[in-house]
This record gives structure tokens, sequence and C-alpha cells, in this order.
């Protein structure tokens, strides 16, 4: 038995426009066979949505707050709801 699927929102704050942040983000949810987007914000902030599991989704967050992301990553402000599906792949925005 699978545990139902998360959406993990996450605002990241930083220097993390122009980096191939989004990129970067893609490329780690594909690997974790996540969906969702990231997307940027026009107050320098990139706006990650990913559903999968919860085990998936903390990965991908612990990530976001590794210190090994292109640009500079000073916060990620998290919040959690239950998936809404709808979303296939995981694209940049």
């Amino acid at each position: 038995m699978s545990a139902a699927p998360v959406r993990l929102s996450a605002w990241v704050h930083g220097d993390v426009q122009g980096v191939g942040f989004r990129w970067w983000t893609r490329s780690r949810a594909l690997e974790l066979g996540l969906t969702g987007y990231a997307r940027n914000h026009r107050d320098g902030r990139v706006h990650v949505v990913a559903e999968g599991t919860r085990e998936r989704c903390e990965t991908l967050l612990d990530l976001l707050r590794s210190g090994t992301t292109p640009g500079r990553v000073n916060l990620v402000v998290e919040d959690w709801n239950t998936a809404q599906g709808g979303m296939t792949g995981f694209e940049e925005r």
C-alpha cells in the first residue's frame, strides 16, 4: 500500500533567478519522479510546486536547502497539502 501523494509548495528566496535554478530544480524533480513546476516571480523568488510521495518531496526540499543549487538560496518557506493531481512532467514556467 502506498501513501497518499502530497503537494509541496516551496517559496525559494535568494539569488535564484537568471542562474539556471529552475532548470536545476526541474532536473532534480524529474529524477525523483515528481510532477509540478518552478516559476519565477517578480519579487525575485522562485515558487516550486511538486507532487508525489512525501518522502520524495522532502528529498527535493532538502536539495533546495542543500547549498548545491545554482545561485544562492537564503530561505525556503514550505507548505504541505494533499496532492491535487492533473500535472504531468515538471515545467519551468
